[in-house]
C-alpha cells in the first residue's frame, strides 16, 4: 500500500505512561527499538514524575514528552490527561499508541488514543484478579482490553483470561517485558563496577551480619487498618533481621511508616530507590514481603522467597511456581510465616529455586516484531468503523516463552 494512503499510520511508536513500573517494563521496549534504527516516542504524564524519571535514567532514557500532570486522584488524572494526550497523538500520528499495565495513565493513555483514531497496542495484557480487587487497576484492564487492537499477554493464563472476556483477535503470548528490565540491569551491574558501586551505596549502612529482609507496600487497598497491620509485623520481625523498607512518598503510606518505623533498630527507611540499587538490593536478601507487582514478577527469576501481602494476585504464576506465598495483611500470618521460612532451611530452599514463569527475556523483541510488522498495515482512522475492523483483524498468536 502506497506510503500516502490516508489508511496508513505512517508516523513512530508512541509509548505514553507515568509511573516508575511502566518506565521499567517499557525501556527494554524502547532500547530495542533504537537498537534497530527506529525513532519511538515516549509521552510522560507526570503521574509519578520523580520516580518515573529516575526509572528512565537507570536505562539512558528520558521523555519525549513531558505533560506534567499530577493530580490527587485518578478520576482527576484521567479526566485531565485525556484531551491532553489525543492531542500529542493527533499532533505525531503515530504508527501505534502502546500502552502498559493497568495505571490512570494507562486507561487515559487508551482512551486518547481511540479518540483520536490511532491502533492502540497494550503491553501486559490479560491480567485478572476475577473480582473487583484491585480498584481501580483492575477495572482499567478491563477497560483497555476492549479498546486494544493488540494484546500482548505475559503468559498463556493472561492470554485465556482475554479469551473469557472474548478477546481473542491480536493476542501475542510474549512473556513479561519486566523479565527482559531485570536482566538487562542485572548485566549492566555485572559488567559496570561504577554503577555497581554506585547502586551498594544506599546500603551501606545496614549491618551485614544478620540476614536482610526487604518489604515494599504501597497499593491503594493496603492503605489505613491493613498497611498499620504490616508495619506491626515488620516491627515484631526487626528484632532477628534488618528490615530495608524504601518508602513510597505517597503521605498515606511515608507517614504510618515513619511513625511506626521510624528511628527502631533494625529497620533501615530509605528514600525510593533507583532500578539499579533495587535489583542489586533484591539480589542480596533472604526474604521480600511485598504488594508490588513488579516484585512478584521478578522474585521466582532471582529465585527470591516473596510473601504477597495482598488477598487476591492477578500474578498467580509466581505462587504456583512455589516461589510466592499469598499472604494478606494479617499481623500474626506475616511473622509466622516470616519466621517459618527464616528457619526453615528446606523450606527456604523450596522457594529459592530460580524459575521463570513470566519468560526468560525477549519478550520486547517479540513485541516490537509484532508492531513493527503491522506498523504499515492498514487501518480505518474513521472510528465509526473500529467495530468493523476489529472483527476481521487477523488472528495471530506468537508461542509461549
Amino acid at each position: 500500500m502506497a506510503a500516502d494512503d490516508p489508511d496508513v499510520a505512517t508516523g513512530p511508536i508512541m509509548f505514553i505512561a507515568g509511573t516508575r513500573p511502566e518506565a521499567v517494563k517499557l525501556a527494554p521496549l524502547i532500547l530495542d527499538l533504537l537498537a534497530r534504527g527506529q525513532r519511538p516516542v515516549l509521552v510522560a504524564t507526570g503521574q509519578h514524575p520523580d520516580m518515573f524519571d529516575e526509572a528512565l535514567a537507570g536505562f539512558g532514557l528520558q521523555a519525549d514528552h513531558d505533560l506534567g500532570l499530577m493530580a490527587a486522584s485518578p478520576d482527576a488524572a484521567v479526566g485531565r490527561l485525556v484531551p491532553m494526550l489525543a492531542d500529542v497523538v493527533r499532533a505525531r500520528q503515530p504508527a501505534w499508541v502502546v500502552v502498559q499495565g493497568d495505571t490512570s495513565s494507562t486507561l487515559a493513555g487508551a482512551l486518547a488514543a481511540r479518540y483520536a483514531g490511532a491502533r492502540l497496542a497494550h503491553v501486559e495484557a490479560g491480567l485478572r484478579t476475577g473480582t473487583h480487587d484491585p480498584h481501580p487497576e483492575e477495572m482499567h484492564r478491563k477497560l483497555v482490553a476492549q479498546m486494544a487492537q493488540l494484546h500482548f499477554a505475559p503468559t498463556a493464563a493472561a492470554a485465556a483470561a482475554l479469551a473469557a472476556e472474548g478477546v481473542r483477535a491480536g493476542v501475542h503470548v510474549t512473556g513479561n517485558s519486566g523479565i527482559d528490565a531485570l536482566l538487562l540491569m542485572r548485566a549492566r551491574l555485572a559488567h559496570d563496577p561504577g554503577l555497581a558501586s554506585l547502586a551498594a551505596a544506599p546500603l551501606a549502612q545496614v549491618p551485614q551480619h544478620r540476614p536482610w529482609l526487604l518489604a515494599t507496600i504501597h497499593r491503594r487497598e493496603n492503605q489505613g487498618a491493613r498497611l498499620a497491620a504490616v508495619l506491626a509485623a515488620l516491627a515484631d520481625l526487626a528484632g532477628a533481621v534488618e528490615i530495608i523498607l524504601p518508602v513510597h512518598p505517597n503521605p498515606a503510606i511515608s507517614g504510618p511508616v515513619q511513625s511506626a518505623l521510624g528511628g527502631r533498630a533494625g529497620v533501615h527507611l530509605l528514600p525510593p530507590l533507583g532500578y539499579a540499587a533495587f535489583v542489586a538490593l533484591m539480589g542480596r536478601v533472604m526474604l521480600v514481603l511485598t504488594d508490588s507487582g513488579g516484585v512478584q514478577e521478578e522474585a521466582p527469576a532471582l529465585g527470591l522467597p516473596c510473601l504477597v501481602l495482598r488477598d487476591v494476585t492477578e500474578r498467580p504464576e509466581a505462587v504456583a511456581s512455589g516461589n510466592a506465598i499469598l499472604l494478606g495483611c494479617e499481623t500474626p500470618v506475616i511473622v509466622a510465616t516470616a519466621q517459618q521460612i527464616m528457619h526453615d532451611a528446606a523450606l527456604r530452599a523450596s522457594m529459592s529455586r530460580p524459575a521463570l514463569p513470566y519468560g526468560a527475556g525477549g519478550a520486547a523483541q517479540a513485541i516490537n516484531d509484532v508492531l513493527l510488522r503491522q506498523a504499515s498495515a492498514s487501518w480505518p482512522q474513521n472510528p465509526e468503523s473500529w467495530s468493523r475492523s476489529a472483527a476481521h483483524h487477523p488472528r495471530s498468536r506468537a508461542p509461549a516463552r
